[in-house]
């Protein structure tokens, strides 16, 4: 028999990151995870310098011997439209695999790891849990991404959700591919669908490409991303052929989650909690945020995990980002008929000024 003060099920950015705080401030943890790290993630892969400024990351520390791609700049339009160039001049993210950054980010945080067991089952006990019938913790945090079983078990219904579903391939290009891949690593290109439900990505990181789709609307995905491959083809962007299938996603964005994030001895963080950014779907950084709330909400509640005493996590969330409606842009397209909204969106994403100032500056990179 196990124990432990917090069990946390999920060792992806949310998980490692709670995990971390934790047990520098010397409590007893354990991540649980279903996966053997490391493991491949469904994502685009990229992070902004604030991510590891709030995980306290030296860059070149990270990158030696390992992919970090700076970003100078991104190629934005729509899928079979024109795009515009954008360059800042510095770096403004890093492009990075999650094959090496959540393995990193789990090997780093000093918790007991117990990987590559899922959750069976939990039981409330009179001090705490016990979870699998062999672990006994008095608080569970809830880290397992939009499926997460905590979540389940707290209410979440996933049939009763708008998740966001993405396909995603991430692969390292021959010789011949790297000469013909018109892609640049420090320029990746994103491209919305017409009717800015969704958007492709084409990021190229030394030698890896990673190509992608997501979308709101989940019975249309797979129309999009063959249209998005074509275009890439079309334009000579990628003029090979992609050497396996996607692998699917879904999360939710914080507009659209309706999920009960804290009850008596748990609580829910990252993807679990449904905190992706409505207008990018981009969730490293919310998940890491909420781990380290998450963190401060568990070590202020001082031993006493009750439902009033970790309340201050949802008011931490609460505060840092609103109540989760959308800005300006996404109001008034949300108001408009569809004929409308496509019609603005194509008119603005063929702006410098809203391609810079909105899209990359507020929406991508949260400069603003």
């Amino acid at each position: 028999m196990e124990s432990s003060s917090v069990l946390i099920v999920g060792g992806g950015p949310a998980g490692s990151s709670c995990a971390k705080e934790l047990h520098d401030a010397g409590v007893d943890t354990i991540v649980l995870d279903k996966s053997v790290f490391p493991r491949n993630k469904v994502c685009g892969g990229w992070i902004t310098p604030e991510v590891l400024e709030e995980l306290k990351i030296d860059p070149a520390e990270y990158a030696a011997g390992r992919v970090m791609q700076p970003i100078t700049g991104f190629l934005t339009g729509t899928i079979g439209g024109a795009w515009i160039e954008t360059e800042y001049g510095r770096t403004v993210s890093y492009g990075i695999r999650r094959f090496e950054f959540d393995d990193y980010l789990l090997n780093r945080c000093g918790a007991q790891l117990n990987l590559g067991t899922p959750l069976k089952s939990i039981e409330r006990l009179a001090d705490g849990w016990l979870v699998n019938g062999e672990i006994r913790t008095r608080l569970i945090v809830g880290a397992g991404g939009h499926f997460c079983p905590v979540a389940r078990f707290l209410g979440a219904r996933n049939s009763e959700e708008t998740p966001v579903t993405a396909q995603e391939v991430e692969f390292q290009m021959s010789a011949e591919q790297l000469d013909s891949c018109s892609v640049r690593g420090e320029l990746p290109e994103l491209f919305f669908c017409e009717d800015m439900l969704g958007y492709g990505w084409c990021f190229r990181k030394g030698d890896f490409l990673n190509v992608g789709l997501g979308r709101l609307d989940p019975r249309s995905l797979p129309v999009h991303v063959a249209a998005f491959v074509r275009f890439l083809n079309e334009t000579g962007k990628v003029t090979f052929d992609l050497p396996h299938s996607m692998r699917g996603h879904a999360y939710l964005i914080q507009r659209e989650t309706k999920r009960k994030l804290v009850d008596d001895g748990i609580l829910l963080i990252g993807d679990a909690a449904g905190l992706a950014y409505s207008q990018s779907g981009e969730g490293i950084l919310p998940a890491i945020e909420s781990g380290l709330l998450a963190a401060k909400a568990i070590l202020d509640a001082g031993g006493d995990y009750a439902c009033e005493r970790l309340s201050s996590y949802r008011d931490m969330l609460t505060s840092r980002y609103g109540e989760s409606q959308g800005d300006w842009a996404t109001r008034i397209g949300r108001s408009l008929p569809p004929q409308a909204m496509q019609s603005l969106a194509k008119m603005l994403l063929g702006t410098r000024w809203f391609s810079r100032h909105v899209v990359l500056d507020r929406w991508f990179l949260h400069a603003t």
